[in-house]
């Protein structure tokens, strides 16, 4: 009987990220919404890995299958670690990331280089049918960039620049990108536990 895991999140975005990385397990990985689930689940916790085990364990209590859910997000230094943990609800639940870009830069005028430092964080939670849960988690650091730059990726990849490229994320390629992630690194070290517990 082929596996399944459910990632509870609607991203399109995130979950061919997922599929890209997880691709060569045996599961078949399907989004909340394939699945038929429907939730409305309140992210009240005070970390990323708090919010990912909320949401893994509401719906992990509708389904009998393996639930995935991760809580990602953008720390900048300068900003005290904001947008943080409200990165997603950042300026409002379905502000554009064009504007939220644009505010981040603003709020970073003047500010130097080397007080630019931020990173994407991930956790990711696993929710297993026996009750247990299994946290992993993933970063990546860089600086704001001066001005959106690239086409591909989502969200804050256009400001987010990494020096030892020479460009900001949304400018590396799938496979690129994949490779140095966050979220890249927090699955796959998630597929490790996995792998050991259930394969």
């Amino acid at each position: 009987m082929e596996r399944t895991i459910i990632f509870a999140t609607g991203n399109e975005g995130k979950m061919h990220e997922i599929r890209q990385i997880l691709g060569d397990m045996d599961v078949k990985i399907l989004s909340m919404k394939e699945a038929g689930i429907s939730a409305d689940i309140i992210e009240d916790g005070t970390t990323f890995e708090e919010n990912a085990v909320i949401k893994a364990k509401a719906v992990a209590a509708m389904t009998d299958h393996i639930v995935l859910a991760d809580d990602s997000g953008l720390e900048i230094d300068y900003l005290n670690k904001e947008p943080g943990i409200y990165s997603a609800r950042y300026m409002g639940e379905n502000t554009s990331y064009d504007i939220k870009n644009a505010n981040l830069i603003e709020r970073l005028e003047g500010v130097s280089d080397e007080k630019r430092t931020a990173r994407f964080v991930c956790a990711i939670a696993a929710a297993l049918p026996d009750g247990e849960v299994i946290t992993a988690q993933g970063f990546v650091e860089g600086r704001i960039a001066y001005e959106p730059v690239g086409e591909n990726g989502f969200g804050f990849d256009p400001i987010f620049y990494l020096p030892e490229y020479g460009c900001t994320t949304a400018q590396l390629s799938e496979e690129e990108k994949n490779s140095i992630s966050h979220r890249g690194r927090a699955l796959r070290a998630m597929k490790q536990k996995l792998e050991k517990r259930i394969f």
